[in-house]
C-alpha cells in the first residue's frame, strides 16, 4: 500500500523498516530535534513529517522496545492513533519513566509506526445476548 507523506523539514527522514517488511511490522520514526526528557514530564518531539492516510486506515505509534528496556522511555499515549483526516505534523509524545534525564538527539529513532485498517461502526442499541462470561470482569476466570 502507498501512503502520501510530506517532509515538513529537510531534517526529516521517511519512516523505515529496520529489517524490511517481511520481518518487521513497525517502521522506525526519527526525531528531527534534540530534546531532554525529564523524568515523568511528557514531551512532544517533532518528526518533521505529515501524512495523508486513506480512509479506513490509521497510523499507530508505539514505543521502541530498546528504549523502554534500557532507559524506561515510552509513549505517554501508547498506542497513539493518527486519524486519516489529520494533516498536521506527526509529533511523538515521549515519557521518561526513569530516574535520570534522557537526551534525544536529532535523527534518533524514537517510536515505531504501524499502519492499521479499521472498520467504521454504527451502534445497534438494545438488549444484549447471553454469554458464558456474562458481566464477569477482571479476575472472572479465577486465575
Amino acid at each position: 500500500m502507498q501512503i502520501k507523506i510530506k517532509k515538513l523539514s529537510p531534517k526529516a527522514g521517511l519512516p523505515e523498516y529496520a529489517h524490511g517488511p517481511a520481518e518487521d511490522a513497525g517502521l522506525d520514526v526519527r526525531s528531527i530535534e534534540g530534546a531532554v526528557l525529564i523524568p515523568n514530564v511528557p514531551l512532544a518531539v517533532s518528526t518533521g513529517l505529515a501524512f495523508e492516510i486513506p480512509p479506513g486506515y490509521e497510523v499507530q505509534l508505539r514505543p521502541r522496545s530498546g528504549l523502554a528496556l534500557k532507559y524506561a522511555i515510552t509513549l505517554a499515549n501508547s498506542p497513539a492513533t493518527i486519524d486519516p483526516g489529520y494533516r498536521g505534523e506527526l509529533k511523538v509524545i515521549l515519557l521518561n519513566l526513569g530516574k535520570l534525564p534522557y537526551e534525544i538527539h536529532e535523527g534518533d529513532r524514537i517510536a515505531q509506526m504501524i499502519v492499521s485498517r479499521y472498520e467504521a461502526v454504527t451502534w445497534d442499541e438494545g438488549d444484549l445476548g447471553n454469554s458464558n462470561r456474562g458481566a464477569g470482569g477482571l479476575g472472572s476466570s479465577g486465575r
